[in-house]
């Protein structure tokens, strides 16, 4: 095995710290680049840590660092760019932060990929949010979740020769960092691809209103706390488990040849497609008891629906069958509960969702 190390920027969050613990777990090293500034990284790099030993080897420095990029990418055999600020409303509050972290901080390990004598290859993390509010697709509202009236669409969903139409600033830097890292792999012939992800979910997500909002959703029903919709909660989203996600990142990197200068929707597709109150109804199920709920006002760059045609990815790359977000919502509860020293007085989340 090449002893090289794989780089993982955002190393210590949420889709870092699974694909680190997959390949620590086949024999890579990997260092792990992460800022540590988010509520719960560092319970992450501990964990990894303790189940990796000395093949986890931490950076704690920030992705507008340039020099301290630049330092971490030579030598990488690999490198999986999943740092961000990944909250459209963080972005709203400070889209400069927004922009140097997402946009700036992308160009840093680009520039410091294309000093290196022989460029490693980069998969980066992008986003649905590329494609703005899908305005102009029309809705039939069915059992509380929004279907595309067009037949095509609601068989297969959203594909890349989707426009791209940036909203909100975090929609903007996003997307710009997605734009120069496939015009890196054309210009400089840097071999890098992305992966436009829906909404990924599943253990290490510690859940927060506008990050992890499945993990969020679980603790919020669990501790019995109220939790708020904006919008109406009809909105569609195809979710994915993390080891699902984590299967396409290492297969993006061991097929770069073939997958180089691309961009590829992922997401758990239409199997896996459920709104914001069918999941909650779930939840609710499972408990066994009603979930509180509040609405709000939709929020800036919402997509009514949002499920990724992951066609294209599947024919590139080979990819196991995915995840069904029932078992995966069960799977994340009960990490969630271990997780947090929590219990439920009755059977456990696991029994009840599969007897639904």
């Amino acid at each position: 095995m090449d002893n090289r190390p794989v780089l993982i920027t955002g190393g210590a969050g949420f889709i870092g710290s699974n694909i680190a613990d997959r390949l620590a777990g086949e024999g890579h090293r990997v260092l792990v680049y992460d800022a540590l500034t988010r509520p719960g990284v560092e319970r992450n790099l501990a964990w990894l840590q303790q189940r990796h030993g000395a093949l986890i080897e931490p950076i704690v420095a920030d992705i507008r660092d340039a020099q301290a990029v630049a330092s971490a990418v030579r030598g990488a055999k690999a490198v999986f760019h999943m740092a961000a600020q990944v909250a459209v409303t963080t972005s709203l509050t400070d889209p400069r932060a927004d922009f140097e972290t997402n946009a700036l901080g992308t160009l840093n390990l680009l520039e410091a990929a294309r000093a290196c004598a022989s460029p490693p290859p980069m998969i980066f993390a992008s986003t649905n949010k590329v494609y703005g509010g899908l305005e102009d697709i029309a809705f039939d509202l069915v059992d509380d979740a929004y279907q595309p009236a067009d037949p095509q669409l609601r068989a297969h969903g959203i594909d890349e020769c989707r426009p791209l139409d940036f909203h909100t600033p975090y929609g903007c830097s996003k997307g710009a960092a997605d734009q120069y890292v496939l015009d890196y792999a054309r210009s400089y012939d840097l071999p890098t691809a992305v992966l436009r992800m829906s909404c990924i979910y599943g253990r290490r997500q510690m859940g927060t209103e506008d990050q992890g909002w499945v993990a969020h959703f679980l603790i919020s029903a669990i501790e019995g706390r109220t939790i708020t919709l904006y919008g109406d909660g009809c909105q569609v989203r195809d979710i994915l488990d993390v080891d699902d996600a984590v299967d396409a990142y290492l297969s993006l990197w061991r097929g770069i040849d073939q997958v180089r200068g691309r961009a590829f929707n992922l997401g758990g597709g239409v199997d896996n497609a459920v709104s914001l109150r069918q999941i909650i109804a779930h939840i609710g199920a499972c408990l066994e008891r009603p979930v509180a709920l509040e609405t709000a006002d939709w929020r800036a760059g919402d997509q009514r629906y949002f499920v990724a045609d992951s066609r294209a990815l599947a024919q590139a790359v080979a990819l196991k069958p995915r995840k069904p977000w029932r078992q995966g919502v069960a799977d994340l509860a009960d990490w969630l509960m271990a997780e947090r020293g929590l219990s439920l007085d009755a059977a456990p989340l696991r029994m009840k969702a599969s007897a639904l």
